[in-house]
């Protein structure tokens, strides 16, 4: 057994199944996990404006890709794969995915489809996806099948998914636990970064981020009936993540549109932007069309004056009020309705 060669692959099936500790500076290296040290990656952002993601010290483009419900409705799997070489030749190269990711009907994976560009172009992508069984085995069975069908051999965020309540934060903390899991892919250079996303409570996401030891977070902007749910993650969530020094991305910037038909959706994306606290949002793509609109945004960007913030926030009033939509239904976990 000690003569045996044994292949990067063999090494991560190991580490995941019998949780074998393979920390050490040797397979940092061989990974290419240095590159935070020396500075050296293949990201190029082509000039986007970039923001640094919190303590991972890397540096990002100021919208991510979202390759959930969106990205799984689009059905042909050509046209998606342009759209991916499309974002890296344009300087998106923070992408968004998780397991669960899907489209049921048409019988394929984001993540699949993802691995179809990793494969060639892996060194080019700050890939992050998510976990979300609280079942300790199978989420680590969830775990290898993500790095099979993203076609690595590591990740660069590894998140805890949609964190929904205290019992929820209880459940993954609990020994041996999704937590736990999460450190040992980190410490075993499975996963560059850690960190965890949600849609919903915000004392449960302020206390997942106030634990100090993950290095982001995902958290949903527009979300919940303020009336008669209030949920305040920007003003709860948002400075406890930023005094710990997470890497802060939020999500649903424009979903109001789907309701508010009078809304800008680049004016949605400015605003969120524009926001104080967050590193970078996190959009979902369909087209190259949608892609263009939102790079045109970026290149030009420059933030909103206060009044024109009070302005938006007044109008998103209405969004609030409508529980009709899925997403907007206690739940909800993005990329399983396609």
């Amino acid at each position: 057994m000690q003569n045996k060669k044994i292949t990067r692959r063999d090494l991560i099936k190991g580490t995941i199944g019998a949780g074998i500790l393979l920390a050490g500076s040797q397979m940092a290296q061989a990974i290419g996990l240095i590159e935070k040290s020396t500075g050296k990656t293949g990201y190029d952002a082509k000039g986007l404006p970039t923001a640094v993601l919190g303590k991972t010290g890397v540096r990002i483009p100021r919208i991510a890709v979202g390759l959930g419900s969106r990205f799984c409705n689009m059905e042909k799997d050509e046209e998606a794969i342009k759209i991916l070489n499309y974002a890296l030749d344009n300087g998106l190269y923070y992408w968004d995915t998780a397991c669960d990711y899907e489209n049921k009907k048409l019988g394929f994976t984001s993540e699949g489809r993802i691995g179809e560009v990793l494969k060639t172009r892996r060194k080019e992508v700050f890939i992050c996806t998510k976990v979300d069984s609280r079942d300790p085995d199978e989420a680590k069975r969830q775990i290898e099948r993500s790095l099979k069908r993203l076609q690595t051999d590591h990740l660069d965020i590894l998140k805890i998914h949609d964190v929904k309540s205290a019992e929820d934060v209880a459940k993954v903390s609990e020994k041996g636990n999704l937590i736990d899991i999460a450190h040992q892919m980190k410490e075993q250079g499975v996963a560059r970064y850690i960190g965890f996303s949600g849609h919903a409570n915000a004392d449960a996401l302020k206390s997942m981020a106030e634990r100090g030891d993950f290095d982001t977070m995902l958290m949903a902007m527009n979300h919940y009936n303020q009336s008669k749910n209030p949920q305040p993650r920007q003003a709860l969530v948002l400075p406890a993540a930023k005094a710990k020094g997470l890497g802060v991305m939020i999500m649903k910037t424009v979903r109001p549109r789907e309701t508010i038909k009078t809304l800008d959706p680049k004016e949605l994306v400015r605003y969120a932007l524009s926001l104080s606290g967050p590193d970078g949002i996190v959009l979902g793509m369909d087209s190259v069309a949608v892609m263009d609109a939102n790079l045109e945004i970026l290149r030009n960007f420059k933030p909103l004056d206060e009044q024109r913030m009070k302005e938006l926030a007044l109008n998103l009033t209405p969004f609030y009020q409508h529980e009709n939509l899925p997403w907007m239904k206690y739940g909800y976990c993005d990329g399983k309705w396609a």
